[in-house]
């Protein structure tokens, strides 16, 4: 007797198990990102009580919400945008493998 209610509660079923390696990723991600941060706190704190006489640098820029990686991403998205957009325009190799590099690109660091 499956009403509509049974057909809905299957789709977001389907539709959560289709995105669940999705949030794994994302979360996989955060889990690194929070271990990253307690380090860098954790090595700071025992700078700051003397503990470690020559620190070793940190990158700021490795965590998630880094505004230098965000705005990275962006500039990188509207230039693969633009390339898309002329590419009847010039139609050239060189630009067309520089396109597919930077599509790569933004795929591996997103």
């Amino acid at each position: 007797m499956g009403g509509a209610g049974d057909r809905e509660m299957d789709g977001e079923k389907i539709l959560a198990e289709g995105n669940r390696d999705h949030w794994i990723r994302i979360i996989e991600r955060s889990i690194r990102d929070l271990h990253d941060r307690v380090n860098m706190q954790h090595s700071v704190l025992l700078t700051i009580l003397g503990k470690i006489k020559n620190p070793t640098s940190f990158e700021p820029c490795s965590m998630a919400d880094c505004p230098h990686k965000k705005l990275f991403h962006r500039v990188l998205l509207e230039t693969i945008e633009v390339l898309e957009e002329t590419k009847r325009s010039f139609k050239s190799k060189r630009l067309e493998e520089l396109r597919k590099r930077l599509t790569d690109l933004l795929k591996e660091t997103a």
